[in-house]
């Protein structure tokens, strides 16, 4: 058989948008590591001001991420102490704004076997339906920070033939407890594979109650 060559990455220009843009248009792109890869179908956008729920709003240690690495840059961070999340650096060349895109699901694709080997199930909608799911499936830890998604040698990003073909809906984040109100989550529409379902995110009492007096 001919060799197939896989998709060349994504270049850094499609990186270079606001962190809302470049969320929304990661739906429908391939992520692919050790010959695993599935299809992002769920995303959520963090801002550097006006967003205080994202780290370069309060961690001097991701602005100083931000100002030493270019756009396609992997975040990558332990979450409470147990799951690796990733993440990829954004910049806005007009407001020279930095943002982060959270990589929350995809749908697997390659590599299947070693996925459900690497998280203990075979649940295929449940394989990689939250961000700590997906990365413990794809084998990405914090050894992939500051790595390119742009360059081979670690997790790479790829368009897809119809990549534009998905429909997109758009919902509040998960999981925070600033900022709780924005729209910021960018989702596959009625795909069974993401973390929660439009509509379904659960607020907490204190910021729900805030929210009602508004």
């Amino acid at each position: 058989m001919p060799n197939v060559k896989s998709p060349a990455p994504l270049d850094r220009s499609f990186f270079e948008k606001d962190a809302l843009s470049c969320a929304r248009d990661l739906i429908g792109v391939t992520l692919e590591f050790k010959g695993c890869s599935g299809v992002l179908i769920e995303t959520e956008a963090y801002r550097e001001f006006g967003d205080e729920a994202c780290h370069l709003f309060s961690r001097p240690s991701a602005r100083a991420f931000a100002e030493k690495n270019p756009p396609g840059t992997a975040y990558v961070y332990l979450n409470y102490g147990v799951h690796w999340l990733a993440n990829v650096l954004c910049r806005d060349p007009e407001s020279g704004e930095v943002g982060l895109v959270l990589f929350r699901a995809l749908e697997p694709v390659l590599g299947i076997e070693d996925m459900e080997e690497r998280r203990g199930t075979e649940k295929r909608v449940q394989l990689c339906s939250g961000p700590g799911k997906l990365t413990a499936a794809l084998g990405i830890t914090q050894e992939h920070h500051e790595t390119r998604y742009t360059e081979r040698g670690g997790p790479i990003l790829t368009r897809t033939p119809n990549n534009d073909a998905w429909e997109v809906e758009t919902d509040i984040r998960v999981g925070i407890s600033r900022a709780v109100d924005l729209p910021w989550r960018f989702l596959a529409k009625d795909h069974p594979g993401v973390s929660v379902r439009k509509g379904r995110v659960k607020i907490p009492n204190s910021n729900r109650e805030k929210s009602r007096k508004k």
